[in-house]
């Protein structure tokens, strides 16, 4: 993986939690802005996925390329299934669960950056 893409990746995803960390601490529930705001971070995420696909055509697959691919698709999914839960909840409470959802993504990055260069294997 191109650790240029992770880390933008890892940076925005944090940078949106602490949005979200500080929407919740003010009683707010999620609305359109943090709506986009996930999108910006999902589409991140479908360029690091294009950037993995190349990668892997181009470099070859890690040694664990099963868990890489559920870490991989655990990744774009993660963030959209918080942000259905979050405003679903009309509750402050929604405003966590999208941080939890957001505070997962930069884990699940670095995760994928492990399992590329074959550490914790």
């Amino acid at each position: 993986m191109i650790d240029v893409v992770a880390y933008v990746v890892i940076a925005a995803a944090l940078v949106y939690a602490a949005w979200c960390l500080y929407a919740l601490v003010r009683n707010r529930v999620p609305r359109e802005p943090h709506v986009i705001g996930a999108g910006v971070v999902e589409l991140l995420l479908l360029v690091q996925l294009i950037v993995v696909l190349v990668m892997l055509a181009v470099e070859g697959a890690p040694d664990q390329l099963g868990v890489f691919i559920a870490y991989l698709v655990v990744s774009l999914v993660v963030l959209p299934i918080g942000l259905l839960w979050a405003l679903a909840e009309k509750s402050r409470w929604g405003t966590g669960v999208l941080l939890i959802a957001a505070l997962a993504v930069p884990v699940v990055v670095v995760r994928l950056q492990q399992l590329w260069e074959g550490v914790g294997g």
